[in-house]
């Protein structure tokens, strides 16, 4: 039964820093206009998606379009990276599900 609360553990840890990626100015927009554009909820999943790659480009060409800094690319081959974008995924599935339900609420017919 150990086992079992520490798999859950891991997981609810993965959720957290994947909604605490997002919970960042940069990512509420990307997830509020992902909102805008989420019309059925059964499209969360390529939403979410869509908003990870907006949020991982936009990570990679803020800093050159910013501060002037060279462009390079990031490791993809790295763990940390794929995981990275994984806690993305999982906290934009979280974040523009509850704008949804918001927006379901506000905007009921």
């Amino acid at each position: 039964m150990e086992t079992v609360w520490l798999y859950l553990d891991q997981a609810l840890d993965f959720m957290r820093r994947g909604y605490a990626n997002v919970n960042a100015v940069q990512g509420l927009l990307i997830a509020l206009v992902a909102t805008y554009l989420l019309h059925d909820y059964r499209r969360i999943l390529a939403i979410s998606l869509g908003a990870t790659l907006v949020h991982l480009a936009v990570d990679l060409m803020l800093p050159v379009l910013a501060d002037n800094a060279a462009f390079s690319l990031p490791d993809i081959f790295a763990r940390w990276y794929w995981e990275y974008a994984l806690s993305l995924f999982v906290g934009f599935v979280i974040v523009i599900s509850i704008f949804f339900l918001i927006k379901r609420v506000l905007l009921r017919r």
